[in-house]
């Protein structure tokens, strides 16, 4: 996954400063037992926190902006779709993104907002950038083990609060049952129910002991008997399996230079953003004390 440039906390203060647009000068945002919070005194308490570090990213995104248009560089939805979709698969489907973006505090107009100035800075910086075979076998050699294919198991499961409830979907499965259909009933893993309890790909320790034993021990579409766990009680689902890999330098080329890639646009990024900005003209009224 591409390693993040810009502070969360700046598009997080920046969309509250935008929220507060909506509320007058001395009106209350919030009352404790009558006594108001002000718009005035959360607008100071925000700058104090946060604003610098707000400010600073907006400049930035203000360079790169001035900066691609002298390049006359553009970012089309579909490279944004294609990126998306990348990190998509890293948080295991479109929902699982949604979940993590609403729990950050972004929004995903945010979250595409920032693709697209990456995706500037890499068309920016990124033709400067030269990942050679020698730093690309030196990785390998550092990395082997760990580029490898590691065991996964891909399964879904029906999580119950009683062995008796478990042992009724069981009975349900054996009989002709629709997984799906029985998950969205009876499953109290309501972040997985609605999905036919889908778990997507795990590996090894990423799961309580009892549920992975039980899984890694499991053939493809094959369906388990009650399994307890802290949780609860799961029928299990394996739907595919991974079988272990070593790694091999031309299978893992492409990864390794995308690896190296990012890591040296992220290491470039602050020395080009320096030199714009001793290039530019830019006024922060904030770091002076706001103006009179």
């Amino acid at each position: 996954m591409k390693k993040v440039i810009y502070l969360a906390v700046g598009i997080i203060a920046a969309s509250a400063i935008f929220l507060l647009a909506g509320f007058n000068k001395g009106e209350a945002v919030a009352t404790v037992n009558g006594t108001a919070i002000e718009k005035d005194a959360l607008y100071e308490q925000m700058v104090k926190t946060s604003g610098a570090e707000a400010l600073e990213v907006m400049i930035s995104d203000e360079i790169i902006r001035q900066e691609a248009k002298k390049a006359d560089i553009t970012v089309t939805q579909d490279e944004i779709d294609a990126e998306m979709a990348v990190y998509e698969e890293n948080y295991g489907g479109a929902e699982g993104l949604a979940s993590a973006i609403e729990t950050s505090g972004m929004t995903m107009e945010d979250l595409e907002n920032e693709m697209e100035t990456y995706l500037k800075i890499e068309k920016l910086i990124g033709p400067d950038i030269e990942i050679t075979d020698e730093a690309i076998q030196t990785y390998f050699e550092e990395n082997k083990a760990a580029l490898g294919q590691s065991a996964e198991v891909e399964a879904s499961h029906i999580l119950t609060e009683t062995k008796e409830q478990a042992e009724e979907v069981a009975k349900k499965l054996a009989d002709g049952g629709d997984f799906a259909k029985l998950a969205a009933e009876y499953s109290i893993d309501t972040a997985t129910a609605e999905n036919g309890g889908e778990l997507g790909s795990f590996g090894e320790g990423e799961m309580a002991a009892e549920f992975e034993k039980a899984a890694f021990a499991m053939k493809p579409n094959e369906i388990s008997e009650p399994v307890e766990t802290e949780f609860g009680f799961h029928v299990i689902k394996v739907t595919g399996k991974t079988e272990a890999a070593e790694a091999t330098l031309e299978g893992s080329k492409e990864k390794i230079k995308e690896i190296l890639f990012d890591e040296a646009l992220n290491s470039e990024y602050a020395a080009w953003l320096a030199e714009k900005q001793e290039s530019y003209n830019i006024k922060n009224n904030l770091n002076q004390g706001g103006n009179e």
